[in-house]
């Protein structure tokens, strides 16, 4: 709990007015020679400083924290914030206002804004308000402002407590459906260590048929067994798993807030991560510089990584170049705009291809503000150059595109299905 630091208060413009008032009423007595007049002037200069000493009294009893439920939610997600006032009894009233950013999504019908007139000795008082995040990020929610007056409001103390609470929005992650052709085939699946005695080695498993595979590796008895078409893994190749890219230059995105292409691709992403990792593959995230952007020494998991892309923050990095990527592995790009040359650099960090999805970035700035390049010319190279690409058009979701890469759709027909 933090009990905050105090701030500057004082009487209110009221609180003034009489004071000035009395002390003008003082004099004239003075002048006068009235004395009843002179004891009405000193009473009202005494009623404001009575009342600031009564607001100063309770600015300085009332204790505040504050409590979110829950600290990790994904973004569009409902939070309940609490807040506990304790201390002594109040002899006027304690405004109350929670400061909270506009991408914490804080409620128009529930501001957190409060007005408490009655402080218990025992227990305090708890009052609550929602939250719906907006936008993906770690969101400070605080301090609390409290503002003590007394029941004339001739004066008014202000003071910041309850410190400030970290509520970190996850990136939405949208289930996926099946897998692109080739990719995590025997790639670092559970097992593929165990089964590993040197390169091309016989493994007896099987596996469901994936879209590409040879019909001369379907192993007839599984496929008679479970009802539906098995593929014997005769041999097995040893390969890194799957690291899934994330453009996240500045330059190569358009938007702004929830609805830029920067945020597209972060849920893409997310949602690409969790695919993989609940079926088994071992996964891992880099942004477009190689990085990792998950902790140091942090447990892997899916975890771990929305909680690195709930914090992804864009990147000033003008190319694609960098060290080589996913060696031995399997590589999904998720791309941005991609201008004159900066696709070489891609292709010479990962000459044995790769799947990429590819952003139509202009879709997301329909003023047309800042030109984006089309993404039809570097589909063409990359799938030239041996990988496989769908491009991502603003309006579609993000299941829809992987769709379209899990079955090798080419751009025109990813245009087509923009809804």
């Amino acid at each position: 709990m933090y009990s905050g630091s105090g701030r500057l208060g004082g009487l209110t413009v009221r609180g003034r007015c009489l004071l000035a008032g009395g002390a003008a009423t003082s004099v004239c007595a003075i002048v006068l020679d009235e004395r009843d007049l002179l004891r009405i002037g000193i009473f009202v200069m005494l009623l404001p400083l009575l009342s600031l000493l009564l607001a100063a009294r309770a600015r300085r009893a009332v204790r505040a924290a504050r409590s979110l439920s829950p600290e990790r939610v994904p973004v569009g997600s409902d939070v309940e914030v609490t807040v506990t006032l304790r201390g002594g009894p109040l002899f006027g009233a304690l405004r109350v206002a929670d400061t909270v950013p506009d991408a914490a999504g804080s409620v128009p019908a529930a501001p957190p804004r409060f007005t408490v007139h009655r402080l218990p000795a025992r227990g305090g008082v708890r009052i609550g308000y929602p939250l719906r995040p907006v936008l993906r990020g770690s969101h400070r929610i605080g301090p609390l402002l409290t503002r003590a007056t007394d029941p004339l409001r001739l004066a008014e103390f202000s003071r910041e407590s309850a410190g400030t609470d970290r509520l970190l929005v996850l990136p939405a992650v949208v289930a996926l459906r099946g897998l692109p052709a080739a990719l995590g085939t025997g790639a670092g699946t559970p097992g593929a260590a165990a089964a590993h005695h040197g390169h091309g080695s016989p493994d007896v498993l099987v596996r469901q048929y994936r879209s590409g595979d040879e019909l001369r590796r379907v192993h007839w008895r599984s496929t008679a067994r479970h009802d539906e078409l098995m593929v014997r893994l005769e041999e097995r190749p040893w390969r890194g798993g799957i690291t899934v890219l994330l453009d996240r230059r500045d330059n190569a995105h358009r938007g702004r807030g929830p609805g830029s292409s920067l945020e597209f691709a972060v849920s893409l992403t997310a949602s690409i991560c969790a695919h993989l990792i609940r079926r088994g593959e071992p996964v891992t995230l880099v942004t477009e510089d190689g990085t990792a952007p998950t902790r140091p020494g942090a447990t892997p998991g899916l975890d771990p990584m929305l909680d690195a892309l709930a914090a992804l923050r864009p990147s000033a990095r003008p190319g694609l170049g960098g060290p080589p990527l996913a060696a031995g592995g399997d590589l999904v790009a998720v791309l941005g705009a991609l201008g004159p040359g900066e696709l070489e650099g891609l292709l010479a960090r990962r000459p044995d291809g790769g799947h990429a999805v590819l952003l139509d970035a202009a879709g997301w700035d329909p003023a047309g503000r800042s030109a984006a390049p089309d993404p039809a010319p570097a589909a063409a190279t990359l799938r030239r150059a041996g990988w496989q690409v769908a491009v991502a058009t603003a309006g579609m979701a993000p299941d829809r595109v992987w769709d379209h890469l899990t079955s090798g759709a080419a751009p025109d027909s990813t245009r087509a299905g923009v809804s």
